[in-house]
Parts: C-alpha cells; structure tokens; sequence
C-alpha cells in the first residue's frame, strides 16, 4: 500500500518534469517564431511585384541612384520605358540632341529611312550608366589592358588625335584606339569603321564616376572637330550630376 508520502513526492517529481520540460520548449518555440517571422519579411521583400506606371516624360528630372551614385536624369532622355522611375537600378540607357544636349522631343520619334534613301546625319548621343562591378577602371584599361593589343605604331592625325589599330585576333578587333596626343586621358575612345551600306561607325567614350561608369556613343565623323566633343561629354555628365 502507497503512503501518502510517497504519493505526494511522485506527484512533486512529475510536476518538476513538466515545468523542465516547459522550460526547454520555450527558446525552441521563440525560435521557430524568429524563423516564421524572418521567412515572412524576405517571401514580402523578394515575391515579384507588377511595376508601378513609368513616369511621364515631360515630369521633372528623376534621381536615379546606379552604383552607388545619384543622377538627376531628364525622362523624356531615358530610352527604355520602363527605366523611367526613380530610385535604385543596375543601369540606365538615354539619348540627348547634339550639340544642344537637351533630351529628345518624345512626340517626335526619329523616322525609319526608306529603302534607298539617303542617310540623315545623326543628331543624338546615346549614354548608357551602369554599375561599375569590380570592373577596371577606364584610365587603367588605358595603360595596362588596351597597349597589350594594338599595333606597335601610332598613326597620327592632322587634328591632334593619335589612332592605334586594335590587332585581329584581340577582343577589340576591328577597333581603332584614339586618343589625344596632347593629353590621352584627358580624351581617349575606341572606334569601329564605317561598315556596309548606310551604317556608321561608332566612337565609345567611358568615364568612371566613383561606382558607376558612364559609356558614350557617337558617330566616328563627329571626330573632325573633337574637341567640341570632348567639351560637350563633359558638360553632358556634368548636367547628370545632382547640384
């Protein structure tokens, strides 16, 4: 027969296994709770959203942030719809008139030419910001990467600029490198030849701005007078920068 004793310290031991036990599942419980919580946040934060109307492009400058770096960037000049917004992006893609550097009229959309007619001068700058990834900067390209493919002589121009072909074979292939001889950071791009038919080539200047580069494209004929070019990038990116 049990003794009342004895029944009351079994019943204390089971009461004190009950509490233990309590005990122990509480920080497990709290932690599931954490872990719950912290799946909610990122399934809010990465579950895909219909983006939001573009800005219209008569709206005043947008800041756009790229690598880091903010821009005040007219929208009738963002090329692509649906980078017209402001915010963080990986890149944006513009166009503005040349020489006035005002963005385009986006009522007035530069017409398709018809077969066999003759080729209009091109009138805009394209300019593409991205983020700089770890990438070398364009000043160092100039005097460890780009030397490693030209041709040994340099081909001088009347105008002050001195042109290197870029080797067959290279990744520049089929580009010259041109650059001031006076001063060849202060300007220095790379350049295609004019290819078949109407297509011009193409001249790319790049400038590092802290985590963002900014690429410029413009045709390879504007090079006769290329120091208005010249002038007229660093105003460009200057007017892209927030004052």
């Amino acid at each position: 027969m049990i003794s009342v004793a004895g029944a009351t310290t079994s019943s204390r031991r089971g009461h004190h296994r009950r509490v233990s036990r309590g005990l122990l599942l509480l920080p497990l419980l709290l932690l599931c709770a954490v872990v719950v919580l912290a799946a909610a946040y990122v399934s809010y934060v990465l579950w895909p959203r219909w983006p939001g109307p573009a800005v219209a492009p008569n709206a005043p400058a947008l800041p756009i942030i790229v690598g880091e770096v903010t821009f005040n960037v007219p929208p009738a000049a963002i090329r692509v719809p649906v980078q017209r917004k402001p915010g963080v992006q990986e890149r944006i893609d513009l166009a503005f008139l040349w020489p006035s550097l005002g963005p385009p009229d986006s009522a007035k959309p530069p017409l398709a030419l018809a077969a066999h007619a003759e080729p209009k001068p091109i009138d805009r700058v394209f300019v593409t910001i991205t983020a700089t990834n770890g990438a070398l900067a364009p000043a160092e390209r100039l005097k460890t990467i780009y030397p490693r493919y030209t041709a040994q002589e340099p081909e001088p121009t009347s105008t002050g600029l001195v042109a290197l072909s870029f080797r067959d074979g290279t990744p520049y292939q089929g580009e010259d490198l041109v650059y001031s001889a006076s001063d060849p950071e202060r300007f220095f791009i790379r350049c295609t030849h004019d290819g078949p038919g109407p297509t011009p080539g193409t001249c790319l200047a790049e400038r590092r701005m802290r985590s963002a580069d900014v690429i410029v494209r413009f045709p390879r004929e504007w090079l006769s007078d290329w120091r208005a070019v010249a002038s007229g990038i660093d105003r460009l990116i200057v007017s892209l920068k927030p004052h």
